[in-house]
Formats: C-alpha cells, sequence, structure tokens
C-alpha cells in the first residue's frame, strides 16, 4: 500500500542569480521536490533519485488519499523495497525546464509577471544538477550515499559522478548514455518540430490562448513512446490485431491496435505535460556529452575513481542500446572505478527498468545493502 506525500518547493537565487551553462541566468530558481523516509541523525542515509524526460519529482508514494495514481518509481521506493524508506531518506526533485513545479517556461517571470515561454533561458544537464546540489545544502546533507535514476535521470547520475564527485558515495545510472547519439537527436528534433508545426504552439506564446499546441505534443510523444518499446514486446502486446473491428475498414482511420494504443498515449500526455517544457528538456538532453570538455569519456571521470557504480542496461532497449553502457564501463575500468556491470535479459525495451520490478528490487536492493553496510548506515 502506498503512503501520503506532499510535495515541497526550495526557492533560492534570489539575490545572487544563479547562472546557467549558457551564460544566462535565472533568478529566483525554484525546485519542486519530495522526500520519503527519515533523515538520520548523522545524515548520511540520504538517496537521490533522478527523473527521466516526462517524469517529476513525485516519485512514490500517493498525494492524497483519493489519489490514483501513486510516483513513478512506487514499486521500487517505500517501506521494504528497493530503496527502504524504513531505513533511507529518499529524494527526489523536478528538474529545470520541467513543469511539475520547478522554475521553467511555463513558470512566471517575476520581470513581466507573465509565463516565460520561449524567455526562459535553455538549460543543460549540468544546470538540472547543480540545481539539485543547491537543495542538497538545503536539506543539510554534506554527502549523499547515492544518486539513482533511469533513462534521462541516468545522465543526471552521470553529471553528479563527473562534475560533482565529492558530494556522493556511489552511482546508479540505468538505461542512459555519456552522451546523445546523432539517432537520439535526430528522434528529439523529430519531437521538436511536430510541436513548432501545430498552429496553436505561436512561438511559445499560448498560456492565455484559448488552444493549446496539443496535437504536436500528442505527436511528439507518440514518437518518443515508440522508442521506449521493442519490436519483441509490441509483437506480445499488439501484433497486427484491430481495434474494435473484424477486418480492415480501407479508410484512414484507427484500425490497429497499436495505433490506438499510441493515440491514446499522445492524448493522455497533453493534459500533464507542456509543449515548451518538451523543447526544453529534450534539448537538455541532447547537449548532454560528458566528452566535450575533456575529449575522452575516461578523462571525464578522472575525480570520480573512489565512487562504487551500478550499471544497469537492457538487451531490448534501442533507444539506448547496451552498447553505451559498456562504453561508459570501459571508461570506469580506465580510471580503476569500483563498477559493477549487468546487462540485462528483457523484451520491454527502454521502458524495462520501469517494468522489470523484481529484477530491478533484487539488483538495486542487493547494492544499496552493501552501500548501507559499508558507510555504517
Amino acid at each position: 500500500m502506498s503512503f501520503v506525500v506532499d510535495r515541497q518547493f526550495f526557492t533560492f537565487a534570489q539575490e545572487e542569480p544563479f547562472r546557467l551553462e549558457s551564460g544566462a541566468t535565472l533568478s529566483p530558481v525554484t525546485v519542486a521536490y519530495e522526500t520519503y523516509g527519515t533523515l538520520n541523525a548523522a545524515k548520511s542515509n540520504a538517496i537521490l533519485i533522478c527523473h527521466a524526460l516526462s517524469g517529476s519529482g513525485h516519485a512514490a508514494g500517493l498525494h492524497d488519499e483519493a489519489d490514483a495514481k501513486p510516483g513513478w518509481w512506487d514499486e521500487c521506493i517505500g517501506p521494504g523495497k528497493a530503496f527502504d524508506t524504513d531505513q533511507f531518506f529518499v529524494i527526489c526533485s523536478n528538474v529545470l525546464g520541467s513543469c511539475y513545479g520547478s522554475s521553467g517556461p511555463p513558470s512566471i517571470n517575476p520581470a513581466t509577471g507573465r509565463p516565460y515561454g520561449l524567455s526562459f533561458p535553455v538549460v543543460t544537464i549540468g544546470d538540472m544538477v547543480r540545481a539539485q546540489v543547491h537543495l542538497v545544502d538545503h536539506l543539510g546533507i554534506a554527502k549523499l550515499l547515492c544518486v539513482a535514476g533511469g533513462s534521462m535521470g541516468g545522465m543526471q547520475v552521470l553529471e553528479w559522478a563527473a562534475h560533482h564527485p565529492e558530494r556522493v558515495g556511489a552511482v546508479i545510472p540505468i538505461a542512459t548514455t555519456a552522451r546523445h547519439s546523432p539517432m537520439l537527436i535526430a528522434f528529439s528534433e523529430v519531437g521538436r518540430q511536430a510541436i513548432y508545426a501545430d498552429p496553436a504552439w505561436n512561438q511559445g506564446a499560448y498560456y492565455d490562448q484559448p488552444h493549446k499546441p496539443d496535437a504536436g505534443l500528442a505527436v511528439a510523444r507518440m514518437v518518443g513512446h515508440i522508442t521506449y518499446l521493442s519490436d519483441e514486446s509490441m509483437q506480445q502486446k499488439f501484433g497486427r490485431r484491430l481495434k474494435a473491428r473484424e477486418k480492415y475498414g480501407f479508410e484512414f482511420q484507427t484500425e490497429f491496435e497499436v495505433e490506438s494504443y499510441l493515440k491514446y498515449n499522445g492524448s493522455k500526455f497533453t493534459e500533464r505535460f507542456d509543449a515548451n517544457s518538451y523543447l526544453y528538456v529534450t534539448k537538455a538532453m541532447d547537449y548532454f556529452d560528458l566528452t566535450e570538455a575533456t575529449g575522452t569519456l575516461t578523462a571525464a571521470f578522472h575525480r570520480s575513481e573512489h565512487l562504487k557504480y551500478l550499471v544497469i542496461s537492457f538487451t531490448s532497449d534501442w533507444l539506448y542500446p547496451s552498447y553505451h553502457s559498456k562504453e561508459l564501463v570501459r571508461a570506469l575500468n580506465g580510471v580503476g572505478a569500483d563498477v559493477t556491470y549487468l546487462d540485462i535479459e528483457s523484451s520491454w525495451g527502454h521502458d524495462a527498468f520501469l517494468l522489470e520490478v523484481e529484477t530491478m528490487t533484487n539488483l538495486l536492493g542487493s547494492f544499496i545493502g552493501r552501500l548501507a553496510r559499508e558507510a555504517g548506515v
């Protein structure tokens, strides 16, 4: 049974603006977050969970007793689960640029009293993580026991390892990459172009308009959702079955179950996500490249050899294929890091880190238990 949690907010940079990697500044900056469990007296049992593209700081539990949908990683966070909240203090914050309470394009620009829209500065994964560092400071935590996350969350995990290694003891990057490949950038751009092409987008100035670019955002989500699945999982789930009919209609209507599924998910996505935020978050993912500053991935981790790593990939993930994780492991081996790598057999594609609950619970629980024992938590 899920527990009830409250969303919290931390605002900083009121007096001294927060400088972004682009050179632009933000002031003030708000981070929406949730916490689960209790921080111990030594403040040594804190774990930060990082969310993926469309996720939020609501990683576990329910917002109230009437809430029908628990947080996005509720299967793994809670009493007796992989991230055991009877033992650990778990934190999850919404990233900058998103639309779930943290500063982003839907936020009110204090200079104008209106939503930022495209006047919100472009942010990077590095900017998102530095905002998380401010949050961790606010919570009085000098060093996190662990940082974990999948997909874009895994990018944040690697950013912590490469640029803030003194603030964390271990990292768990799951189904992720150290840099976006051309194929990944291409998929991001198709989604953005779908939004640009929607007449209601209006160059991002749609917040006070009667219509929003829902059609474009829905198409972007449909394209993205295909990449989260796999050929095998789609065969198992849909095959070539028709939806509510026995034969082809020879017309341009939704006929196949897979078409209906994608349209439904695209439509539902528009009810909870912001089109401009989709642009900002996907651009941050495309910019992510840990080799940019150092030239090599091994050099990017030259200060991180003391960390413990659990790197996880999935055999059917074609969004972030296993070679991304293997490249990461080679770089970590190059600096002599303590690395455990698992390429898990699964038919679920990229979404496997959310769907292979029993496997993930066993792996994560074992690794985090080891961290706790070694740290005396």
